[in-house]
């Protein structure tokens, strides 16, 4: 199967966003080498842990840095975004690196209500209303006609995106729920089914993508998922290597503080409490972690079953603290135990 990569510039104890930033590129260059197809950056906000809170600068950073890989948003939070400016953003990308950008967009706002606000002070909306309209703006924008655009006083002009860019960024729809499954039919567009959430069962909202779909500007459904995996040689290295970035979510989900990522060493130090440990239990559930030959297993059983042959995979794997700040050996690990098992090579 094919493999692709969603990253959250993850930023551990004792690292300077910098350093963080070495570390994903350090990453990116080895999938690049490695075969994989995409390389993803995701927008979150407000969180010490994550530095990705903006994918085009990401993506550009990261394309600079490799030769073949495509990467991509995983994804735009369109709420905070004018359609005018992503469209802009992603042409310019698109010129810079031709036939390598993915524009990966979502509904969510990507960050905590307190952001959110500050965010949507420039008119922007998450109303389901809204976003199939936004979306179909952006795709116009993009295109060689681009769009037509009514002022009040009632004259029409014509509006595209610029630079002129020789080809178009991919574009790719993502969710985890039976509306975006059925936007993207209705549009034609490409569909991401957002597992690494976890909590959620992909089987209806493929079934509805795949039923539903009407050809546009792709003539087929296409379609792969996401999942968040930690592969280690054994068992109980992964289970470590997994507990930060449960601790970090089981912090944010019972409105504790939030901090830099835990490492390994000091996440296995840390004592939850008894609605921290629920949390963590309930992830535990939806990712997938294990020794090598169990996660390959579920991963390829979870393509199977959904049948796509393409997965990305989210690494929520904890470095150790005496890794060098401007490495992540482990998260690279985790990638490489599963690219030597699933990777069509």
């Amino acid at each position: 199967m094919k493999l692709s990569i969603l990253d959250l510039v993850a930023v551990r104890t004792g690292q300077t966003t910098s350093q963080a930033l070495r570390a994903v590129g350090s990453v990116a260059r080895w999938a690049d080498a490695a075969g994989f197809t995409r390389y993803w950056l995701a927008e979150h906000h407000n969180m010490p842990s994550v530095a990705s809170t903006n994918p085009p600068v990401l993506i550009g950073l990261i394309a600079a840095q490799t030769e073949r890989i495509r990467v991509g948003s995983g994804g735009v939070m369109l709420p905070n975004h004018a359609p005018l400016v992503v469209a802009e953003q992603f042409a310019l990308l698109e010129a810079a690196y031709p036939n390598r950008i993915d524009l990966g967009i979502g509904r969510a706002p990507g960050s905590d209500p307190v952001v959110t606000a500050v965010l949507n002070r420039s008119g922007a909306t998450s109303d389901v209303n809204t976003f199939p309209r936004s979306i179909q703006e952006i795709q116009g924008l993009l295109e060689r006609d681009g769009i037509e655009v009514s002022l009040s006083s009632g004259r029409e002009y014509g509006l595209r995106s610029t630079p002129d860019a020789a080809s178009s960024p991919d574009l790719w729809l993502l969710g985890s729920s039976d509306y975006s499954a059925r936007l993207a039919a209705a549009q034609g567009l490409p569909y991401v089914f957002a597992n690494h959430f976890g909590g959620t069962v992909p089987d209806q909202a493929m079934q509805v993508y795949r039923s539903e779909f009407r050809p546009g500007a792709e003539e087929a459904p296409r379609t792969f998922m996401t999942v968040t995996a930690v592969a280690a040689d054994t068992a109980q290295e992964a289970e470590e290597r997994a507990l930060s970035q449960m601790i970090m979510m089981a912090r944010m989900r019972t409105n504790k503080p939030m901090t830099k990522g835990l490492t390994r060493d000091e996440a296995i130090a840390v004592e939850l409490d008894p609605i921290e440990q629920s949390v963590v239990e309930g992830m535990r559930q939806n990712w997938i972690i294990g020794d090598a030959d169990t996660v390959a297993s579920r991963i390829q059983a979870l393509a199977d079953r959904f049948g796509v042959d393409e997965v990305m995979i989210a690494p929520a794997t904890a470095e150790d603290s005496a890794t060098d700040l401007e490495s992540a050996p482990a998260r690279i690990r985790t990638l490489e135990l599963l690219a030597d098992r699933l990777l069509d090579r």
